[in-house]
């Protein structure tokens, strides 16, 4: 029997529900899949509190790594027994099978494991529009990463090295400073006893970098802001500590004509040209063993309350996943 996660009302971990569907066979343009691995991701909580708008009641989770079970009229570049991975929009992967369209699917690799897929889908594919979408950055230069040992971070900083580009990383633990070294972190900030503005003012000789990555939010706008120099870039790109405030135009000219982004991931994988050239890139690094995935926390897919309290609690390092049968294959 296929079972999912659902929420009927949005609320805190408490709202997920464990319950039986039924999955059809897929009509025109779509496919049904089974799952043997599903990522977990700060962003599935959004959705889950009401952050993000879903219409309910509804499934929970952008992204899992599987195996094409049914292909529907229409379909064409996917076949049954496909290794697929994938990430977006509709909800509904924290699933044991679904049937969903086809159109966000990416191949994935023989020499890639279903646990790896979706412990870094939607992590790698971020990691690889900020890297290489974003901003034009050259070998030498030195940027700022908020949450730096989190499933994004560590990606992050393995390529960032590989294009020789210096991180410096904020953390909260030193335990959490030392597994992001270990990653390619030129420096690492504890922000609960540092001062993220003035350490970064200090390790850049009072300049500040060029472009600050921020998936915190509100807990950290005002430190990337100052961390910035003349004409610096500030991507938020997440909020894991609530929305950012209301930007003061002049504010932006105050801090030395500085500029702010809100991208989503969506707008860069959209294009299935584009998605294919960033996948693969990814898929090239990963294969190869340039990028290492590092899974820490691993759970039981009907263990998805537990899962989110411990995401939320903020002691997750690197990525986490829901293994579902034979995983690792």
């Amino acid at each position: 029997m296929t079972k999912a996660i659902r929420f009927h009302r949005t609320g805190g971990p408490e709202v997920m529900e464990w319950e039986a569907v039924e999955v059809g066979a897929p009509g025109p343009g779509e496919v049904r899949v089974r799952h043997l691995a599903v990522g977990l991701n700060f962003a599935d909580t959004y959705f889950r509190s009401g952050l993000y708008p879903a219409a309910l009641p509804a499934g929970m989770g952008v992204e899992a790594a599987g195996v094409v079970e049914a292909v529907g009229p229409g379909v064409t570049g996917f076949a049954e027994g496909d290794r697929v991975t994938y990430t977006g929009s509709p909800l509904g992967a924290y699933s044991t099978a679904r049937v969903m369209p086809a159109a966000p699917l990416i191949k994935l690799p023989d020499g890639i494991a279903f646990e790896t897929a979706a412990a870094m889908t939607m992590r790698g594919l971020t990691s690889a529009y900020l890297l290489r979408r974003i901003a034009t950055l050259h070998p030498g230069d030195t940027v700022l990463l908020h949450a730096a040992a989190g499933g994004v971070g560590l990606i992050f900083t393995q390529w960032a090295r590989l294009l020789g580009i210096n991180v410096i990383g904020t953390v909260s633990t030193d335990a959490k400073a030392e597994v992001a070294r270990r990653h390619g972190c030129a420096h690492t900030i504890v922000y609960t006893r540092e001062n993220v503005a003035a350490r970064v003012r200090e390790l850049t000789d009072g300049a500040g970098v060029p472009v600050v990555y921020d998936s915190i939010g509100a807990a950290t706008f005002h430190q990337s802001l100052d961390s910035l120099k003349r004409r610096g870039l500030l991507v938020c790109f997440g909020t894991a500590s609530g929305p950012v405030p209301p930007i003061d135009a002049m504010q932006l000219a105050v801090k030395g004509s500085v500029f702010v982004t809100r991208p989503a991931l969506a707008d860069y994988i959209a294009d299935p040209g584009e998605r294919a050239a960033l996948a693969g890139e990814l898929f090239d690094h990963v294969g190869s063993g340039r990028i290492k995935i590092e899974i820490n926390q691993r759970y039981a897919l009907e263990d998805a309350v537990y899962a989110h309290r411990e995401l939320e609690a903020g002691i997750s390092i690197g990525s986490s996943v829901f293994c579902l049968e034979s995983a690792a294959n």
